[in-house]
């Protein structure tokens, strides 16, 4: 009897164990257009790593950079329709669906990080409400370095532009371009090598931490330095994943979101100078831009700003508004 009765009290526990609840955990699906070695990159990676470690494994997080999943400009759509969990975007990528996308992307707008940080509280909360509306939630956003100008011979003049067939990433940065007299056109990261090696483009309009990671060195020698704005990225996900996590866990992604984006505008005030360092040790020569050619670019980026006015919603015009009132 009391090898029977042992024997049934093991079948019961057996039983027990094998419809009892295991620990939960989900697997998140997560896209980014640029490489391993972008800042970027490096501040989703600490990001993750927080997630995973203070949900104690409940959330695991695949990241896939580089464009290796889903192109840059195709990242919203595959967050919103559920994809994928969770996607770094470019704001300036989707300047045909709101004005509010295009005003960092506007010369002279903000053309420092203490500028930029003000511009974005003004818009963080019209962009909560929009990406809200849309089954999203931001939980970064951080901004680029300031801008400048790769070329193949020394820049030394406004002249030294005129007729260049340059790269940009956005239609705000075609229309400087085309007003500096150049033939600017729109194409995606992952392009930009294949482009110069074809003859495509000449020159290229973008950050130090761009140039570095697509190795322009191979094309062309020359780096000046003009600021002129911080456009920025956001991390946004999808809030029915969200909403699917427990409270807790809920809790540690918005945290953790909260910490990288503190971490992420660090990184990116060091990436101005340690990128231009890395050009300079590949042989390329970093200089400030001439007079002439940041009065062609503020002149072109005022009369920008008075057609985003015109474009704009009363709720757009608020936000600039607001972001003029935060300068004074």
């Amino acid at each position: 009897m009391n090898r029977r009765a042992l024997i049934a009290s093991a079948a019961f526990a057996m039983s027990v164990a094998l419809t009892a609840p295991v620990l939960a955990q989900t697997s998140w699906t997560m896209a980014s257009g640029y490489p391993e070695s972008s800042f970027f990159t490096q501040n989703i990676r600490e990001m993750i790593k927080e997630i995973e470690e203070k949900s104690r494994g409940k959330l695991k997080i695949d990241l896939r950079s580089n464009d290796s999943l889903i192109k840059l400009d195709a990242v919203k759509r595959a967050v919103q329709s559920g994809q994928i969990q969770i996607g770094e975007i470019r704001l300036g990528v989707y300047g045909n669906e709101a004005a509010m996308y295009n005003l960092d992307n506007i010369p002279g707008v903000a053309t420092t990080f203490d500028q930029a940080t003000k511009l974005t509280e003004a818009q963080a909360p019209f962009f909560d409400a929009m990406f809200k509306k849309n089954g999203m939630r931001a939980i970064t956003y951080v901004a680029w370095p300031g801008q400048g100008f790769y070329t193949k011979q020394p820049l030394k003049s406004l002249a030294d532009l005129k007729s260049q067939k340059l790269r940009i990433y956005s239609k705000q940065t075609q229309i400087m371009g085309e007003k500096l007299g150049m033939e600017a056109l729109i194409l995606p990261f992952a392009e930009v090598p294949q482009a110069f090696s074809t003859g495509m483009i000449q020159s290229l309009w973008t950050s130090a931490q761009t140039g570095t990671d697509v190795q322009v060195w191979d094309y062309v020698k020359h780096f000046t330095y003009t600021g002129t704005m911080h456009n920025k990225n956001a991390i946004l996900v999808n809030e029915r994943a969200f909403r699917a996590l427990d409270d807790a866990t809920q809790k540690v992604v918005v945290a953790a979101g909260e910490t990288a984006t503190k971490r992420g505008w660090e990184l990116a005030k060091k990436a101005s100078q340690e990128r231009e360092d890395v050009l300079k040790s590949h042989g390329m020569t970093v200089a400030q831009s001439p007079k002439d050619v940041l009065d062609a670019i503020e002149a072109a980026g005022k009369g920008m700003v008075t057609d985003w006015l015109g474009s704009a919603s009363a709720e757009e015009k608020v936000v600039y508004e607001n972001y003029r009132k935060s300068l004074n």
